[in-house]
C-alpha cells in the first residue's frame, strides 16, 4: 500500500489517525465524483476570490508524544495551591468511579445533544436526576438541564424576570454582596437592553427608593462575604409590587440551610461546580436555573421531561423542545440553545453517589471546620465580620492584610484579599491541617493559645440560627440506590448503553461537525495542574495556563486572519453576543450610537436574531434566493434603506445551506459601503481552515466553535467554547473582566471567568499542534470531499437540495424528503427513526429547511463508515418505494413503527406486514453489531401537554431503566 500523505509523514503522524479515508480511499472517492485530485475539488468548490495564497504560519505538526510533553511543561508552570478564595469556585473531589467511567469515557463525552431521544435515554435520565436534585435543593417546582455558568445564569434570570413578572419597571436591584464577576456580567447584559442595575449595599433602603420602578431583586445566599440572611419578609415586600425575587444560591449550602423556595424566591440560580467538577481555571461548569412551574414555558435553555413511547412506557425527551429563539427569533429574551450536559451529568451523579445523607455530611463537615477556624481566629484577637457563616468568613486584618496574604501564599494557600480584610472559603478538600496552617499564619507568637480539639469539643450547633433546613430533599430512590462502587459502575454503564455516541457510529449532523475527539487531546484536562486551578488565582500561579492561552489565541488568529481573539465566550451563543457587543461599542466610539439595525438572512439559525436583540439591535430580515444564497438585490435594498442606521450583517459562511456563496465578497462590500460591520457566524469554519480566512475576505468578527471545528467534544450537549476573532479596529472592544488587570476599557464580561471554559482549552491546543498547518488544510479538504462523496452516492435516491457551481457542496449537503411526504406520507421523522434501526444517529432534521436532512460526514469518518451510512439510506429509500407502490401501508410500515426495540421483536404479538427480521436486522451486518434502541418512538405531543421534569415514581423509573 502506498505511504499515506508521504509529503506530510513523520515517525508518529497524528494526521494518519485523525483523517478517516486514507490516500487510496480518497482517490476512489474523488473518482466517484468525477475529479482527479483534491486541488481540483477545492478549485471547484471554494471561490478563488477568497482562497488564501499562502500557507498557515503554524509550523510543522507535532507528534502525540511531543504534544503531551509540551503541555506537561505548560502544566508544570502552573502552581496548584490550596485555593480558599471562594467567589463561587471551590475545591472538590471528583469520585474516581465518576471520573473514570463518565468524565473520561467517550460513551459520555462524544455524544450529541439528545434531540433524538430514543437513542439518548441514558443522558436524558442522568439529566432528569440533575433537574430533580436541583429542584429539591432549591425548593422550587422545576429546574432546567443546566446553563453555562453562575453569572450568565443570573443574567438569564434577570431577563426572564423582566419577561414573566408583572412589574413594569426597568430597574433591577442587585445586592452589592453578590460575587463581583456576577455583577460584571449583569451590567454587561443589562445595558444594551435598556435595563438599569442598581447595586445596593442596603437592600431595604434601595427598595424604598427604587422599588416602585423595579421588576426584580437579586440576592446571593450565602453572599460573597459568607453571610446568610432570612429573606422571607423582604421577598414578601418585593412581591407586593409584582416584582420577582431571584436568589443565587450555593448548591452545597442548600443541603443544610433553608431553601430559597421556602423563603418565597421566584427564581434560584447558581453553580454546581462544587459537586465533583474541577475548577479548571474557570470552567466548564454546569449552572442551574430553577423556578416556579407557572413559568416553565419561558425557562431558558433545555428542559428534560418524561413522556411515553409507542408501547405506553415512560420515556425521556427534551420537553418544549422548540426553544423560544426559534419561535420568537428577534423577540426572544435568551439566545441560549445549549447546556453544560457533561458537567450537569457529573454533578447529578455526584448527588446519586453521595445521596442526601452524604451531601449533608460533606456540608456539615465544611461548616464545622469553618466555625472552628473562626473561633480560633477570634481567640487570636481577630474580628469576624461574617454573620451566619456556612463555609466563608471575612476576617478583619487591618494593617496585617498584606502580611497574612503573603504568608499564606508562601505556604501554598490562596486567600481573598480586601483592603483591610481577608476572605477565607473552606471546601470539601479542607481538613484539620488547613485550619491549623491558617491559624499559624495569623497567630504569630500566640499559637499556643488555641487547640483544635478544645474548640471542636466546645462547639454545638454551628449552622446559622433560624436557617437550619428541616425539609427533606432528594427522596427519590435513585439517590439512595447506588452506594457501592459496583452498583454505581453498573448504573453508569447501563445508562451509557442506552445512547448512541461517536464511540458506536458516525453522527452525521449538518452544521454540528461531530468529528474525532482524540484521546491524546483529552488526556490533559484531568491533570491536576490544569483541573485544580482557581480562576482568580494569582498570575504567578497560572503562567502555564496563560502561555497556552496566548498560543491558542495566536494560532486561532492566524487560522482566521483576524488581529485578535478572545477565549472568554463559553458557548457559540455567547460568541455571537460578544461579537455583536464589540460592533456596537465600535460604532458608539465613533459617535454612531444610532446604528442599531442588524441584517440577518432568513435562513439564519435562531440564535442569530436572538443575539442581535440582546445586543440592543433591531433585526431586519434579508431574503434568500432559490439556491439558498443571500438575495443580493434584497440585501442592497435593505442596506440602502437603513444606511444611516446599519450596524451589522450576520452571515453564516459557508452558507447555512452548505454552499460556498460566490458573492461573499460583494456581500461584505455592500455592508461596509453603508457603514456597517460584517459578523460571520463560524459554525461552518470546518470548511475553511487552511483554505481561506474570514478576516481577510471582508468579515470584521467571527465566533469560532471550538467544540465543532477544533475538536472539543460535544459532551451530550455541552461543554462548548465560542471565542471570537476580530479585526484590529474591533480589538479594543473584546470582552474584558474585572478580575484581570488592565481590562477596564474593554466591553464588560460575557462569562463568569476571564477565559471562559479554560479547563478544556488544552483539547483544541493539542489538536492544532498535532495537525500543523498542512494537516489542518488536509482535514478541511477531506471534509469537503466526504460531503461531496455522500451527496453523489445519495443523489440517485434523494434530491440534493442546494449545490454550488459544478454541482458541488461544501462540507455538508441537504437531501430533500418533502416530495416523499407529499407522495406517500413518509416523513423526515420516519427516516430519522428508521436510521436508528440501522445503528445510526439521524442527520440534522428540518434545518435550515423543514422536511430535509442536513448531512455532515466530517473528515474523521472512514470510507467504510461513509458507505455503511449510504447503504442504510439507500435501503431506507427502497422501503419508501415499497410504500409508494402500495405494497406496505405507511402507517404499518417499518418506517412508521421505527425504531424497533428488542421487546418489539421478541414479543408474542406480531401482526405487521413485514417480518421481525426486517424490523430489527434490515441489513445483514447488523447481526454482528446491533445497537438496540431502548424505547419505542416517543410521543412528543403527550410530553408537551403533560410536562413532567423530575424523576418519575419508582415503578415507572425501574420500567424505563430495564
Amino acid at each position: 500500500m502506498t505511504d499515506r500523505y508521504a509529503d506530510l509523514a513523520s515517525t508518529d503522524d497524528f494526521l494518519y489517525r485523525h483523517i478517516g479515508p486514507d490516500e487510496q480511499e480518497q482517490a476512489a472517492m474523488l473518482s466517484a465524483i468525477g475529479l482527479e485530485n483534491l486541488d481540483d475539488l477545492i478549485e471547484r468548490t471554494v471561490p478563488a476570490s477568497i482562497r488564501s495564497s499562502e500557507p498557515l504560519a503554524l509550523g510543522e505538526a507535532m507528534t502525540e508524544e511531543a504534544v503531551l510533553t509540551r503541555l506537561r511543561r505548560h502544566a508544570d508552570n502552573n502552581r496548584v495551591a490550596t485555593s480558599l478564595i471562594g467567589m463561587g469556585y471551590t475545591g472538590t473531589v471528583t469520585p474516581p468511579v465518576i471520573q473514570r467511567n463518565l468524565l473520561e469515557n467517550p460513551a459520555w463525552y462524544t455524544a450529541y445533544t439528545p434531540y433524538q431521544p430514543e437513542i439518548s435515554q441514558g443522558r436524558l435520565e442522568a439529566l432528569i436526576n440533575f433537574q430533580t436534585m436541583v429542584s429539591d435543593l432549591t425548593g422550587m417546582e422545576i429546574a432546567n438541564a443546566s446553563l453555562l455558568d453562575e453569572a450568565t445564569a443570573a443574567a438569564e434570570a434577570m431577563t426572564f424576570a423582566k419577561k414573566v413578572g408583572k412589574a413594569k419597571g426597568s430597574t433591577i436591584i442587585v445586592s452589592a454582596t453578590c460575587h463581583p464577576q456576577t455583577l460584571d456580567v449583569l451590567e454587561t447584559r443589562a445595558e444594551p437592553l435598556g435595563l438599569k442595575v442598581v447595586v445596593a449595599e442596603d437592600l431595604q433602603s434601595a427598595w424604598q427608593s427604587e422599588g416602585k420602578n423595579a421588576f426584580a431583586v437579586i440576592v446571593q445566599y450565602p453572599d460573597t462575604l459568607g453571610s446568610t440572611h432570612d429573606w422571607t419578609d423582604f421577598f414578601a415586600t418585593v412581591h407586593e409590587t409584582g416584582a420577582l425575587a431571584i436568589t443565587i444560591a450555593d448548591i452545597l449550602a442548600l443541603t443544610v440551610l433553608t431553601s430559597p423556595g421556602e423563603m418565597g424566591a421566584d427564581v434560584v440560580v447558581g453553580s454546581t461546580q462544587r459537586f465533583g467538577v474541577p475548577m479548571g481555571f474557570g470552567g466548564p461548569h454546569a449552572a442551574y436555573f430553577a423556578t416556579r412551574d407557572a413559568y416553565k414555558r419561558s425557562l431558558p435553555g433545555r428542559l428534560v421531561g418524561v413522556s411515553i413511547d409507542s408501547h405506553g412506557a415512560p420515556a425521556y425527551r427534551l420537553a418544549l423542545q422548540t426553544r423560544e429563539q426559534h419561535i420568537r427569533r428577534d423577540k426572544a429574551t435568551s439566545n441560549i440553545c445549549t447546556a453544560q450536559v457533561l458537567l450537569a451529568v457529573i454533578a447529578g451523579m455526584y448527588g446519586v453517589w453521595h445521596g442526601p445523607d452524604g451531601l449533608r455530611r460533606i456540608a456539615k463537615r465544611v461548616n464545622r471546620l469553618t466555625m472552628i477556624l473562626a473561633r480560633g481566629l477570634i481567640q487570636l484577637g481577630y474580628r469576624i465580620e461574617t454573620t451566619g457563616a456556612f463555609d466563608t468568613i471575612v476576617v478583619r486584618t487591618d494593617d496585617w492584610t498584606h502580611t497574612v496574604m503573603e504568608g499564606a501564599r508562601i505556604e501554598g494557600i490562596n486567600l481573598r484579599a480586601f483592603e483591610d480584610r481577608v476572605g477565607i472559603t473552606l471546601d470539601e478538600t479542607s481538613d484539620r491541617a488547613v485550619v491549623e496552617r491558617l491559624w499559624s499564619l495569623t497567630a504569630f507568637d500566640n499559637l499556643e493559645q488555641i487547640s483544635f480539639d478544645q474548640i471542636d469539643a466546645a462547639l454545638e450547633e454551628t449552622l446559622p440560627d433560624g436557617l437550619v433546613r428541616t425539609s427533606p430533599f432528594m427522596t427519590h430512590p435513585v439517590f439512595t440506590s447506588y452506594r457501592s462502587e459496583t452498583d454505581m459502575l453498573r448504573y453508569l454503564r447501563r445508562l451509557a448503553d442506552k445512547d448512541i455516541a461517536l464511540d458506536r457510529s458516525m453522527i452525521p449532523l449538518g452544521s454540528c461537525t461531530m468529528k474525532l475527539n482524540a484521546t491524546t487531546e483529552m488526556l490533559p484536562i484531568t491533570w491536576p495542574e490544569f483541573a485544580n486551578i482557581h480562576p482568580f488565582a494569582p498570575a504567578d500561579q497560572v503562567e502555564g495556563y496563560l502561555a497556552m492561552i496566548r498560543e491558542l489565541e495566536s494560532w486561532l488568529a492566524e487560522i482566521t486572519g483576524y488581529a485578535a481573539v478572545s477565549l472568554q465566550p463559553n458557548a457559540g451563543s455567547q460568541g455571537e453576543y460578544a461579537g455583536l457587543l464589540a460592533i456596537r461599542a465600535y460604532h458608539q466610539s465613533r459617535g454612531d450610537a444610532g446604528r442599531d439595525i442588524c441584517l440577518i438572512p432568513s435562513s439564519a439559525h435562531g440564535t442569530n436574531p436572538a443575539s442581535a436583540s440582546m445586543a440592543g439591535m433591531r433585526v431586519v430580515v434579508v431574503k434568500c434566493d432559490d439556491q439558498g444564497n443571500v438575495d443580493i438585490d434584497d440585501l442592497k435594498a435593505k442596506a440602502e434603506e437603513h444606511s444611516e442606521k446599519l450596524a451589522a450583517l450576520m452571515v453564516t459562511y459557508p452558507s447555512t445551506h452548505g454552499v460556498f456563496e460566490e458573492a461573499i465578497g460583494e456581500i461584505c462590500a455592500i455592508v461596509h459601503d453603508h457603514g456597517g460591520q460584517v459578523y460571520m457566524d463560524g459554525a461552518n469554519l470546518n470548511a475553511m481552515v487552511g483554505l481561506c480566512r474570514p478576516g481577510r475576505f471582508g468579515s470584521d468578527v467571527s465566533h469560532l466553535n471550538l467544540h465543532k471545528t477544533f475538536c472539543i467534544p460535544h459532551g451530550g450537549g455541552g461543554p462548548g467554547v465560542g471565542p471570537i476573532g476580530v479585526g484590529a479596529h474591533l480589538a479594543p472592544f473584546l470582552p474584558g473582566h474585572r478580575t484581570v488587570e488592565g481590562e477596564e476599557d474593554h466591553v464588560g464580561a460575557v462569562s463568569a471567568a476571564a477565559y471562559g471554559s479554560a479547563g478544556i482549552l488544552p483539547i483544541s491546543w493539542a489538536y492544532i499542534a498535532m495537525m500543523g498547518a498542512s494537516g489542518l488544510k488536509r482535514a478541511t479538504e477531506v471534509a469537503i470531499l466526504s460531503a461531496n462523496y455522500l451527496a453523489k452516492r445519495l443523489s440517485d435516491h434523494y434530491p440534493v437540495l442546494y449545490t454550488g457551481r459544478d454541482g458541488l457542496v461544501a462540507h455538508e449537503c441537504i437531501i430533500d424528503l418533502r416530495p416523499l411526504k407529499d407522495a406517500c406520507g413518509v416523513s423526515v421523522d420516519d427516516v430519522a427513526k428508521r436510521l436508528m434501526d440501522y445503528g445510526f444517529h439521524a442527520p440534522t432534521m428540518s434545518f435550515p429547511v423543514a422536511g430535509t436532512l442536513m448531512i455532515e460526514p466530517t473528515e474523521s469518518e472512514s470510507l467504510a463508515e461513509l458507505d455503511r451510512f449510504c447503504e442504510a439510506m439507500i435501503a431506507i429509500r427502497a422501503e419508501i418505494a415499497a410504500v409508494e407502490r402500495g405494497e406496505v401501508p405507511v402507517d404499518d410500515s417499518p418506517l412508521r413503527h421505527a425504531p424497533h426495540t428488542a421487546e418489539d421483536v421478541i414479543g408474542d404479538r406480531w401482526s405487521r406486514p413485514y417480518s421481525r427480521e426486517v424490523g430489527a436486522y434490515p441489513v445483514a451486518r447488523l447481526r454482528h453489531n446491533k445497537v438496540w434502541p431502548p424505547v419505542g418512538r416517543i410521543d412528543n405531543v403527550h410530553g408537551d401537554r403533560n410536562v413532567v421534569c423530575s424523576c418519575p415514581p419508582m415503578e415507572s423509573y425501574l420500567d424505563a431503566a430495564e
